[in-house]
């Protein structure tokens, strides 16, 4: 991952979007991370695996929940109180 300052980033910006096509550039402010740009590729993959990491988190809650006997009126009635 390559690292530039704050001031770099803006005084250079197409060479940081030049870079991002090859691998993630984080951006430092007084030596703190303040910003990661990603290419719209990574973006997309980052995005995507969320998504699909959530689901499967799901599914396990819900079968858990099921194996231990939670029906859909069950769930109505403990939203509803």
């Amino acid at each position: 991952m390559r690292y530039v300052s704050a001031s770099e980033a803006k005084q250079r910006l197409a060479t940081v979007l030049d870079a991002v096509q090859r691998e993630p550039v984080t951006i430092r402010r007084q030596n703190r991370e303040v910003a990661v740009v990603i290419s719209p590729l990574d973006y997309r993959r980052l995005v995507t695996t969320n998504v699909a990491e959530f689901q499967r988190f799901c599914n396990r809650v819900s079968a858990a929940a099921q194996a231990r006997g939670l029906t859909e009126n069950e769930l109505e009635k403990l939203l509803d109180s």
